[in-house]
């Protein structure tokens, strides 16, 4: 990353581990002075998506930038991916939503996050999900759903 990005600590409760964690994402300056980042990667676990703009201050506790709120909605969607049936093929899942016009970061082989761009139908991309959720062989969560991608 380059000297306009920085990175934002996140401190939040997960439903996914239980317990409160911490994450950093990746963000570009949109104006220092103000304290407004725009995200710049896929979150795991915060409840934002990327292109988010977010308010966030130097924290002494913390010792780094640490959000505070989302400032503007960028109309993308986080959607976390947990794959459970041990026979499936998490990377052909990951093509076959990625053909659809998502986009994911991977956390382990059976983890991984989507994000739906604004511009995208998420109809379709959902469809599976719950067939496959429906089958038991992934669970799924939407901890951050734009209002383009509520059905």
């Amino acid at each position: 990353m380059g000297k306009t990005s920085v990175k934002i600590l996140f401190r939040f409760y997960s439903d996914i581990i239980e317990s409160w964690t911490v994450e950093t994402l990746w963000a570009e300056i949109v104006n220092a002075d103000k304290g407004l980042y725009k995200l710049d990667n896929i979150p795991f676990y915060a409840s934002v998506s990327c292109e988010d703009i977010v308010y966030a201050e130097f924290d002494t506790d913390e010792k780094m930038l640490t959000y505070r709120k989302t400032v503007e909605h960028s109309g993308n969607s986080t959607i976390q991916v947990i794959v459970t049936e041990k026979n499936m093929d998490a990377q052909e899942l990951r093509d076959q939503l990625k053909s659809l016009g998502c986009d994911y970061e991977k956390y382990s082989e059976n983890y991984f996050v989507l994000m739906i761009p604004k511009n995208v139908d998420y109809k379709p991309i959902r469809e599976i999900l719950n067939d496959l959720e429906k089958q038991e062989k992934i669970g799924y969560a939407e901890p951050n759903l734009a209002e383009n991608h509520c059905y």
